[in-house]
């Protein structure tokens, strides 16, 4: 396996319009590091200039020490796995699985071998001798992996894999990558705009939004302390609560003023001096936001829905929307008032003109 840097990486197209601002980041060597973002933030084309499928109009990567510029795909010692399986249809998985090995040469004994050991790692023993229109999407997906994986790359690539399969076949092929990845402890790059699939496969996470790198960090670093408000609203479902207002200290303690009147009362919040007085946008995950008989947060009940595990509450305060995420109970009707409290200890302050998170 391989390490990969990326230095001040750019894409830049013909026209001027540039898809990737300054990529500068490391892989280390068998990581599984996830690129997300939503459609047209760039993680595609970085991923392909990795792959050497886009050409790189400024800086330098390098692939296990090497610099790989202007080194053709083949020679790059990667191999990609894309959203459409691409399998050859007149083709057994089996022959699917070695037709790349064939192609460079490699003898018979040895591709045999590693056609072996892809099927039986990916369960696929038993669907050697199916054609592609003979098997399920998931299937046809871990023949895509079971592709990659004979080749014994030093790098994987993975471009949005799932996104051609339903919500089950996505959960359980998803597991099966986690797995492949702990046994292999191969470099791993995965790109995809799902953010729950981030988050339960990414050991890393570069969170990207118009070509520029927001924030890189571990799952649970990115959700507990995101850097920005695009972060924030970005990870996370239901997204996180967002409330714009005047912060004002006094007699009751802290409150966060919103336009037409509404306080929203932080008790227990401690801020700088400084702070009071300034605008700001308040952040709290729904997780954070629970119902407390003097939380002095009175919201009315829009929508409540049961998952069986938790339930979301879709609120009403002062004409703004809420979501609170709450463990099973009885919970209350739709219309009803509730008096809800932020946990002090879960609030994130950003700046809403730059975006920036406020605090250390």
């Amino acid at each position: 396996m391989a390490e990969v840097q990326l230095e001040d990486v750019r894409k830049v197209y013909d026209n001027g319009h540039v898809a990737v601002h300054g990529a500068t980041f490391d892989i280390a060597d068998g990581e599984l590091l996830v690129l997300v973002g939503p459609s047209g933030c760039g993680k595609s084309t970085l991923l392909r200039m990795i792959a050497g499928l886009e050409e790189i109009s400024a800086g330098t990567l390098r692939i296990g020490g090497r610099v790989v510029n202007d080194v053709a795909p083949r020679d790059r010692d990667i191999a990609m796995v894309f959203q459409s399986y691409a399998l050859y249809p007149h083709m057994t998985v089996a022959e699917n699985l070695a037709f790349g090995l064939k192609l460079r040469g490699h003898p018979r004994a040895e591709i045999e071998r590693r056609v072996r050991e892809a099927a039986a790692m990916l369960g696929l023993e038993s669907m050697l001798d199916k054609r592609p229109r003979e098997l399920s999407g998931g299937q046809r997906q871990r023949v895509a992996l079971g592709r990659a994986l004979v080749r014994e790359p030093a790098v994987f690539l993975l471009d949005e894999p799932l996104s051609n399969l339903d919500a089950k076949l996505r959960h359980s092929t998803r597991t099966e990558i986690a797995r492949l990845h702990q046994r292999l402890g191969a470099t791993m790059v995965y790109v995809t705009h799902d953010q729950v699939e981030a988050m339960t496969l990414g050991q890393r996470i570069v969170v990207l939004d118009g070509g520029r790198i927001q924030q890189i960090d571990t799952p649970m670093a990115l959700y507990q302390r995101p850097a920005n408000l695009f972060v924030a609203g970005f990870l996370g479902s239901p997204a996180m609560n967002m409330l714009e207002g005047e912060l004002r200290g006094g007699d009751g303690g802290l409150g966060l003023a919103l336009e037409g009147g509404a306080t929203v009362p932080l008790p227990g919040v401690e801020v700088p001096a400084a702070w009071l007085g300034r605008r700001v946008v308040l952040g709290v995950r729904p997780e954070h936001l629970q119902p407390h008989p003097r939380g002095g947060l009175r919201a009315r009940v829009e929508v409540v829905e049961p998952v069986g595990s938790e339930a979301y509450l879709h609120l009403d305060f002062a004409g703004r929307s809420l979501v609170a995420r709450l463990a099973p109970q009885d919970l209350p009707a739709p219309g009803a008032e509730l008096d809800l409290r932020a946990d002090p200890a879960h609030l994130h302050f950003f700046d809403p003109d730059s975006g920036a998170r406020l605090g250390p």
